[in-house]
């Protein structure tokens, strides 16, 4: 049986091997060495991991900007898959958003990744009609 925990410096290894299966053409900016010190300056108690029997097999990252919050990085080891994890990380995601004072959330979709759209639906997420555009800050 599985637990979401907020993550510690002890998770740091696990997350990172997780991350590496589910995001293999990641970007320099988004991997763990960088994203989880960053995010852990900011809302710490919104960056969470699913452990089982020690292992990490499944983390989220959320924020909460006071007007929207967001969620992230929602990775679950291939292995673990359709256990309910990807399920428990979002829900306890989103009761720490509320508790902020949170009353929507967005998430982002990579378009090579479509196929996971049918879980989020099944989570009560809808597709907006939204363009998303970034920049690159040096």
């Amino acid at each position: 049986m599985f637990s979401i925990v907020t993550y510690t410096d002890g998770h740091f290894d696990g997350v990172d091997a997780l991350w590496r299966e589910a995001f293999p053409n990641d970007t320099a900016w988004n991997v763990a060495k960088t994203s989880i010190p960053e995010k852990l300056k900011v809302q710490p108690d919104l960056l969470l991991v699913a452990v089982e029997s020690g292992s990490v097999v499944g983390s989220i990252m959320a924020g909460y900007d006071g007007h929207r919050g967001w969620i992230s990085r929602i990775a679950v080891g291939k292995s673990s898959q359709r256990q309910g994890i990807g399920e428990a990380l979002i829900q306890e995601a989103e009761r720490r958003l509320a508790a902020l004072g949170c009353i929507k959330v967005n998430l982002q979709v990579v378009a090579s990744n479509a196929a996971v759209l049918g879980f989020y639906q099944s989570l009560g997420y809808g597709v907006e009609e939204r363009i998303s555009m970034s920049k690159r800050l040096p």
